[in-house]
């Protein structure tokens, strides 16, 4: 929409943007071009600062705000992954969340080179 647009400060003219009809058959695209699919889940199997799929050709999936992953794009998956809260605060919304685990992907990929 124009307002995310707007919001995106420039970011949605720079970074490139798919939209899918079925979420599942795309993700099982992505699987049988190589990539790694990680999903980002409260109660995944693996903490965000174990992930070593993060310096490969990864997609992140990020679930709803509120009822997060549908169950069958969870289950396909390869990988699901929480991000460690130090804190009271139960969860993070899905922005947060998805700046986070990107940020971490940077990170790991620079200190990869």
């Amino acid at each position: 929409t124009a307002t995310a647009w707007r919001t995106s400060a420039g970011a949605a003219a720079r970074v490139p943007v798919a939209q899918v009809t079925n979420l599942t058959r795309s993700l099982k695209a992505c699987q049988s071009a190589g990539f790694m699919v990680v999903g980002l889940d409260a109660d995944g199997e693996t903490d965000l600062y174990d992930l070593e799929a993060a310096v490969g050709p990864v997609v992140v999936v990020v679930g709803s705000e509120g009822r997060g992953l549908s169950r069958l794009v969870g289950e396909t998956c390869d990988l699901t992954v929480r991000i460690p809260m130090v804190s009271d605060v139960e969860s993070l919304n899905a922005s947060v969340a998805a700046a986070v685990t990107l940020a971490e992907v940077a990170r790991r990929r620079s200190a990869a080179e």
